[in-house]
C-alpha cells in the first residue's frame, strides 16, 4: 500500500503492475501477453513484492536539474545504494569531467557528440560493452551488433558474475546451457532440491510452487548453510490459506559448511550407489564416462566426505534415500553453487546426480537454474558473449552481408583487468551497475576510474554512477520496459519468451534504449548496404534479424503481429536425447577441494542479498525474514561471538586479503553454521578477493576467508557506516 501511495496511488499502481508487459526483476518470469501478475499457465494473481518495488522505482518523481547543483559528488558518495535509488527516475543526460564537484546537465545532442568522438578516436579493442540482464533482447541484440560493425568482440554480460558457471556446466554435461524443464514441470515433480539458494526472499513466487508440491505429497529438499526463514515457512500473498496459516516449505534442510557443496553432492550420489538406486538402462544407453565416475564414488572414502562438507554420512545417507523414493526429480539451484572457485564443478555433480536416477530427458523431471534478472537469460541468446555461437556468426555474416571481427573477445573480469591496465579505454554499459556487483570494489573503483569515458544507459541512481568516475562519466536516461513506445521482448528461465507492449513515457526526457543505440550506430559506423540504422530503430525489423541469425528463436518474427509468446524449440528435455557430440549425456568426476581452514578470529563468509533488495539495488534496508533492520552487519552463531570474545552488536573491522571493513556490528544469528558468517553484498564486495572459477571465470562471493577484530573505540549507537569509498 506505501509504494502504491508513494507511486500516485493505488489504481494506478494497480493498471501498471496489470500491464501487458514482462515483469522487470527475476528471471521466473511472468506478465507479457496474459497481463501483468500472470504466469504461462494462466495463474492470477502471481503476487511478488520485488515487482511490485521495481514498479515503484520506476514511477518515482523525476529528479531535476536542481538535484544536481544542490548536491556534489562528494556528498553522492557518502548516500547508501538505498538513498540513490530512491532519490528520483532520472530524465536527462548528465556529465561527470574529471576534476569536478558536480554532475552537469547536458543535451542528448552533447551526450552522443561526445561519445562518437571519443569513440572514433580509440581503436575498437580498446573499449568493451557490458550489458545488464534487464534489457530487451531488442536493444540487446542491437548493441551488440553495433560493438562489432565497430570492431570488437569484447562483449560481455552479467551473467559472468552470476550463473555463467550453470551454463558452462549444463553445457559440457547435457550439451544446453539453460534449464532442462518448464514451470508446468513442477507441477508433476514429487521432489525439489534448492541448493545454495534463497527464492523466499530473491524469486518469491517460486515459493508457491513448491507449497503446492508439498501439498500434494511430494517433498523439498533445502541445502545451504544458512537455515532461511522463508525456506522453512512462507506466507504465499496469492494463497488466502497460506496467508492464514503459513505454509510449510521444507521437508529437509541440510546446512553444509561454505563451501562444503560438492562434497555434499557427491556423497550424496556415492549413496545412491551404494543402496542401489542408479538407473542401470538409461546410465548404459543415455550416458558417457558412466564408469569412470562410478569407480570414482566407489574410491572416495566418506570420512573425507564428511570433512569436506560439514555434512554426516548418515544425512548424505538419508537425501539419497529420499531422492531413490522419488519418481520425477527437478535440481534447482542458485548462487550458492556458481559463487565459487569450482562452481562450474559443482554443476556437473547436480547433474551427475539427475543422471544417475535418470531424471533429465522425461517430463517432470530436470534440471533448473534459478536466474536472477529478467532476461539475463535472453541477452545471452540472442548473442551478448564474448565469442559468437559458430551458428550466428555465420548466419549474421552469410545471411545479411556483415563482416565481423574474428579476434578473441574478453569475459566481464578480464575487462577490467584491462582497464586496470590501461588497456581499454573506455566502456559502454546497457543497464546495470559494473561497479556494485564487482568483487574487491577497491580494485573496481580503481579499475573503471582509469578509463577515459564510461557510459551507462539507467532509469535511477546507484552507487557505480557516483563512485567509478572516469575522465568522461555519462549517464543517459532510459525508459523501463513498460514505457518503451514500441513492444520488445524478454526471455525467462524457463526458455519462455514473452512480448511486453511498452506503454507512455511517465516523463518528458528519457529515451528508448533501441533509439540510443541506433543513433549512436549511425554517428559511429553509419549505414552500409547491410543495415540501415533508421530501419533497425524498428524492433519489428530488429526481431527479423534475430529469427534469421538465432537457432529455436524463429517464431520471434511476428510475435509482434501474432501476439503469440513461444517455448524456444530444442532446450526443454522431455526425451533423452542430447547436443553433446556423442548424442549422450556426459557423467564428470571431481577432485573435492577442501574447506577454507580457519584461525583464530577467522570465518568463512559469504554474501548474500536481503529481502528488500535486487541485486545491487536496494531497495529497503530492513532485511524483513533474517530479522535485521540495518545493513552494515555481519551475522555470526552464537558459538563463534562467544569464541571471539564478542558482545551483541560490538563494532568489529573485518579484514579479508584484499579490503577490509570498520565499524560493522557483529551481530549473533543463530540459523547459520558455527564457522561461517553472512554479509550484505554489494557492500561488502570489498571484502571478495577476485578469486574466478577457472571454467567460467565467475567470482567466488560466497566463499571468502575474513579475520574479525573488535573495534571498542566505537559507539554502535552513533556509527552509520556507508557505502565503501
Amino acid at each position: 500500500m506505501a509504494k502504491s501511495l508513494l507511486a500516485g496511488g493505488v489504481w494506478k499502481f494497480y493498471k501498471a503492475l496489470r500491464s501487458k508487459n514482462a515483469c522487470k526483476t527475476c528471471a521466473l518470469g511472468m506478465g507479457g501477453q496474459r497481463g501483468g501478475m500472470v504466469n504461462e499457465q494462466g495463474s492470477f494473481p502471481e503476487v511478488c513484492k520485488k515487482s511490485m518495488q521495481a514498479m515503484a522505482s520506476d514511477m518515482q518523481p523525476p529528479i531535476t536539474a536542481d538535484f544536481w547543483r544542490q548536491h556534489s559528488l562528494s556528498q553522492l558518495q557518502e548516500w547508501t545504494p538505498r538513498q540513490l535509488e530512491t532519490s528520483g527516475r532520472l530524465i536527462q543526460p548528465v556529465l561527470y569531467t574529471r576534476g569536478s564537484s558536480h554532475f552537469q546537465t547536458i543535451t542528448w545532442k552533447d551526450a552522443l557528440d561526445r561519445i562518437t568522438s571519443k569513440l572514433k578516436s580509440l581503436l575498437p579493442d580498446q573499449t568493451f560493452w557490458y550489458f545488464s540482464g534487464r534489457s530487451s533482447n531488442e536493444a540487446a541484440f542491437l548493441l551488440h551488433l553495433l560493438a562489432r560493425l565497430y570492431g570488437t568482440n569484447h562483449v560481455n554480460n552479467c551473467s559472468y558474475y552470476c550463473h555463467q558457471a550453470s551454463g558452462v556446466g549444463l553445457g559440457k554435461s547435457l550439451g544446453t546451457g539453460t534449464a532442462t524443464v518448464t514451470l508446468d514441470d513442477i507441477d508433476h515433480c514429487d521432489l525439489i532440491f534448492v541448493i545454495g539458494g534463497n527464492p523466499a526472499s530473491n524469486h518469491p513466487r517460486l515459493i508457491t510452487s513448491l507449497t503446492h508440491l508439498r501439498r500434494r505429497g511430494g517433498k523439498v529438499i533445502v541445502i545451504n548453510p544458512v537455515r532461511e526463514l522463508g525456506m522453512v515457512r512462507f506466507r504465499v500473498p496469492s494463497d488466502v490459506r497460506s496467508m492464514l496459516f503459513g505454509s510449510q516449505v521444507s521437508d529437509q534442510y541440510y546446512q553444509p559448511h561454505i563451501g562444503g557443496d560438492l562434497a555434499l553432492l557427491t556423497g550424496v550420489a556415492k549413496a545412491v550407489a551404494e543402496m542401489g538406486g542408479v538407473d542401470q538402462n538409461f546410465v548404459q544407453q543415455c550416458t558417457s564416462e558412466s564408469q569412470f565416475y562410478l569407480q570414482s564414488l566407489k574410491d572416495i572414502s566418506w570420512q573425507e566426505l564428511e570433512d569436506k562438507s560439514g555434512i554426516s554420512a548418515e544425512q548424505m545417507q538419508e537425501i539419497a534415500a529420499i531422492y531413490c523414493r522419488s519418481r520425477a526429480a527437478i535440481f534447482s539451484w542458485t548462487m550458492g553453487i556458481t559463487h565459487h572457485v569450482h562452481g562450474v564443478e559443482s554443476v556437473e555433480a547436480i547433474v551427475n546426480l539427475a543422471l544417475l536416477r535418470g531424471m533429465v530427458g522425461r517430463p517432470g523431471a530436470g534440471l533448473m537454474p534459478i536466474r536472477g534478472h529478467s532476461n539475463v537469460q535472453g541477452i545471452g541468446s540472442v548473442g551478448v558473449t564474448p565469442k559468437l555461437k559458430e551458428t550466428i556468426f555465420e548466419n549474421l555474416q552469410l545471411r545479411f552481408g556483415l563482416s565481423l571481427p574474428t579476434t578473441s573477445g574478453m569475459d566481464t573480469m578480464a575487462c577490467m583487468q584491462s582497464a586496470y591496465d590501461g588497456k581499454s579505454l573506455a566502456a559502454i554499459c546497457l543497464g546495470g551497475n559494473l561497479y556494485g556487483s564487482n568483487p574487491d570494489a577497491t580494485f573496481a573503483k580503481q579499475a573503471l576510474s582509469r578509463l577515459q569515458l564510461l557510459v551507462t544507459l539507467s532509469t535511477t541512481l546507484n552507487t557505480g554512477h557516483v563512485h567509478a568516475l572516469a575522465d568522461q562519466t555519462l549517464i543517459l536516461p532510459v525508459l523501463p520496459r513498460d514505457e518503451e513506445p514500441q513492444p520488445t521482448t524478454q526471455e525467462s528461465m524457463f526458455n519462455f519468451v514473452r512480448l511486453s507492449d511498452g506503454g507512455p513515457a511517465r516523463y518528458p526526457g528519457p529515451r528508448s534504449e533501441i533509439q540510443v543505440i541506433s543513433q549512436l550506430g549511425q554517428f559511429l559506423v553509419g549505414d552500409s548496404s547491410a543495415i540501415c540504422w533508421q530501419q533497425m530503430q524498428q524492433t519489428d525489423t530488429i526481431r527479423r534479424w534475430i529469427s534469421q541469425v538465432v537457432p529455436g528463436y524463429e517464431a520471434i518474427e511476428s510475435i509482434g503481429k501474432t501476439k503469440q509468446e513461444f517455448q524456444i524449440e530444442g532446450r526443454t528435455l522431455h526425451q533423452p536425447r542430447f547436443s553433446t557430440p556423442t548424442g549422450k549425456a556426459k557423467f564428470h568426476q571431481h577432485q573435492i577441494p577442501k574447506l577454507l581452514t580457519l584461525s583464530d578470529n577467522q570465518l568463512r563468509l559469504m554474501t548474500v542479498r536481503s529481502e528488500g533488495q535486487f541485486n545491487t539495488v536496494v531497495y529497503e534496508d530492513e532485511d524483513l525474514y533474517r530479522g535485521q533492520e540495518r545493513r552494515d552487519l555481519i551475522l555470526m552463531h552464537p558459538d563463534d561471538m562467544r569464541r571471539m570474545g564478542l558482545s551483541a552488536d560490538q563494532p568489529v573491522t573485518i579484514s579479508s586479503s584484499v579490503g577490509q571493513l570498520s565499524g560493522y556490528l557483529a551481530r549473533s544469528y543463530k540459523d547459520i553454521r558455527p564457522g561461517n558468517a553472512l554479509m550484505y553484498y554489494p557492500e561488502a564486495n570489498v571484502l571478495v578477493p577476485r578469486s574466478l572459477d577457472p571454467q567460467s571465470k565467475t567470482p567466488a562471493f560466497k566463499c571468502v576467508l575474513v579475520t574479525i577484530v573488535a573495534d571498542r573505540s566505537v559507539d554502535p549507537k552513533t556509527q552509520v557506516v556507508r557505502f565503501p569509498n
